[in-house]
């Protein structure tokens, strides 16, 4: 067996990979132990229910998307929005290179599978895009600002729709087995078609 210190963090990272490339549902206590190399015992230690261990591994994938997310926190405005989907390229393009297709979006996955049967997981969930919505709708106010944005345009609003593409064009890009570099150019092309005329041109 392998080290009890860092067992909690093996769990998880295991659960994350099992659960991106097959489902929540499918995959058992039993085989997350296996693939962390921990005893059941170990595992309810950590994880009184499944059910939090689905919340754990949200929280992974939010702690690397909100890196991601925070590198252009102090960037141009024009460099932070298109930072956006070049972030969840960098994240949907290393998922591709390590299963070998587009396996779709944790939260999006999760999402679909547990919200109508795992409340503490959907709430979890909804907390999660809130947040990452205000993290996009300041990108997007900062850019309105910076006279960036057509006349009009609601930041709020397009932080909003930016969510929405993404989590859309990644299922699309899963259903389809479509490159995922289709993804951040979907975002790109949302975020063109908002720039001012003089921005844009």
């Amino acid at each position: 067996m392998g080290r009890t210190s860092d067992a909690r963090e093996r769990i998880v990272r295991a659960a994350a990979r099992l659960f991106l490339t097959r489902s929540y549902v499918s995959v058992g206590v039993g085989e997350v132990c296996a693939a962390a190399d921990v005893r059941k015992g170990s595992f309810y230690h950590f994880f009184p229910a499944k059910a939090d261990l689905a919340i754990a591994v949200i929280d992974l994938h939010a702690a690397g998307l909100h890196e991601r997310l925070d590198r252009s926190a102090h960037a141009d405005p024009a460099a932070a929005l298109f930072a956006i989907p070049d972030a969840i390229g960098e994240i949907q393009l290393g998922f591709e290179g390590r299963f070998g297709q587009v396996v779709g979006c944790p939260f999006g996955n999760l999402g679909t599978e547990l919200a109508t049967c795992e409340d503490a997981v959907r709430a979890h969930l909804s907390a999660l895009f809130t947040s990452w919505v205000g993290k996009l709708a300041a990108t997007c106010r900062r850019a309105a600002d910076a006279g960036l944005l057509r006349a009009g345009t609601d930041p709020d609003r397009l932080a909003h729709l930016l969510l929405a593409c993404a989590q859309g064009t990644i299922m699309l890009a899963k259903v389809d087995r479509s490159p995922a570099a289709a993804i951040p150019e979907a975002l790109r092309e949302l975020i063109n078609a908002h720039l001012a005329e003089e921005v844009a041109a």
